[in-house]
């Protein structure tokens, strides 16, 4: 196996992976390494949640979100979630709970995202990071749940984040 490095990203590296599959053939592949990522559930009372209408270049339009970021180097992931949810929300304090996590793409990327629900938070001031364009916006669960079977809400770590967190209530656990 050798993998070598194509490209360097300001968050990823892009890397091209030769291998030998099981049957004795050569397997190249396009990898993404991907330092993880923490998303956070937060709860603005019981039953509103705060969610980002987020602008995503990649695909030219909003999404709905929960509020998300990258793992810095050596980054604990409930210090990144905590710091994250800040400046995309202003929001701040909280009991936090591990809800798991995930490999979203694992055909092509390394990235594990780690979920985070936060609750009994205290509003703040939102610090942007240049560029993001992130409209936070209190939302019912009962209503967010809904856009996770409408189509409403089509953005992976929210969809797991909401129907996770809906499971593990409905399961007393």
């Amino acid at each position: 196996m050798s993998r070598q490095i194509v490209h360097v990203g300001r968050r990823i590296k892009v890397c091209v992976e030769r291998l030998i599959d099981p049957s004795g053939n050569e397997v190249v592949r396009d990898i993404v390494l991907h330092p993880g990522a923490v998303a956070i559930l937060p709860f603005i009372d019981d039953q509103t949640i705060c969610l980002l209408h987020n602008h995503r270049s990649a695909i030219g339009s909003r999404l709905w979100e929960i509020p998300a970021g990258t793992l810095e180097p050596g980054e604990d992931p409930l210090e990144a979630a905590k710091r994250e949810l800040e400046e995309e929300t202003g929001h701040t304090g909280g009991t936090w709970t591990r809800l798991g996590e995930f490999i979203p793409s694992p055909g092509v990327m390394s990235e594990v995202i780690h979920l985070f629900v936060a609750r009994d938070i205290l509003p703040g001031v939102a610090r942007p990071e240049p560029g993001e364009d992130l409209l936070p916006q209190p939302v019912p669960l009962s209503r967010a749940l809904n856009w996770c079977l409408d189509g409403t809400i089509r953005d992976g770590k929210t969809l797991t984040a909401l129907l996770l967190h809906e499971r593990v209530a409905r399961a007393g656990t």
